[in-house]
């Protein structure tokens, strides 16, 4: 959720983002009232807050796995190498997958 776009959902704390996620895995789509079960389990947020928030999330998924968003090619500190920036890269996917998944 680093995508700049969810940043105009409204403010979202790190700790509301958090809880946003576990509840993504909690209540799946098959879930009767899943966006008010979601709303309940972060703090300050409706039903229509959340999903909204889900839906720019998809929406940023497509963007990067389309190729519209590049992958950021972070500066080596002299530790990190061309493997771990693949490695960054490798988790990114996974997380669009699992996202996907709950959709």
């Amino acid at each position: 959720m680093a995508s700049g776009s969810l940043k105009n959902s409204g403010s979202w704390t790190p700790k509301q983002n958090k809880l946003f996620e576990k509840a993504l895995a909690l209540y799946d789509k098959d879930t009767p009232d899943r966006w008010q079960n979601v709303a309940k389990a972060v703090e300050g947020k409706s039903a229509e807050e959340v999903k909204r928030h889900y839906e720019i999330l998809l929406e940023d998924l497509r963007d990067i796995e389309s190729g519209h968003v590049p992958i950021p090619n972070y500066k080596s500190n002299g530790s990190k190498s061309f493997g771990d920036q693949e490695q960054r890269a490798a988790e990114v996917s996974k997380a669009a997958i699992m996202v996907q998944d709950l959709a």
